[in-house]
């Protein structure tokens, strides 16, 4: 079980790596509107396999530490590194596959899931109208 120093250290990691992401949040909805959604699926899929180790196939703490200076992350502390894994990794295994890595990418950039949620509520509305006027 971890300590509070270490429920704290993880949460203050967690938190330098949501404002390192900060860039990349306005960056994703911008490559989703040129790319499509296969072509977004594919650019992240790419990023997953320069980041990955490739042994193992996962984005580990010492693949992830060796390739940050390629994404502009080359200053950010162990600590931080660390933030960025355990803010995506879902089944606890201390890497990020390349489910958990689309996912936590898709999560940084809230931005995405506006046009989907615009339809949903297009959706309720119309329905609303169809059920209450018949």
């Amino acid at each position: 079980m971890a300590s509070r120093q270490q429920r704290q250290q993880q949460a203050g990691a967690a938190a330098a790596a949501s404002s390192a992401a900060v860039d990349f949040e306005d960056y994703l909805p911008v490559m989703a509107e040129r790319l499509g959604e296969d072509g977004l699926m594919r650019e992240l899929a790419s990023g997953f396999r320069l980041l990955m180790d490739p042994a193992r196939g996962l984005i580990t703490f010492d693949s992830l530490r060796r390739n940050a200076p390629l994404l502009g992350l080359g200053g950010m502390s162990d600590d931080d590194l660390r933030g960025m894994l355990a803010e995506g990794d879902f089944d606890g295994d201390g890497a990020l596959s390349e489910m958990e890595f689309c996912v936590l990418m898709v999560r940084l950039s809230p931005e995405l899931m506006d046009e989907p949620r615009r339809w949903l509520d297009d959706a309720v509305d119309q329905a609303s109208r169809f059920l209450f006027t018949s």
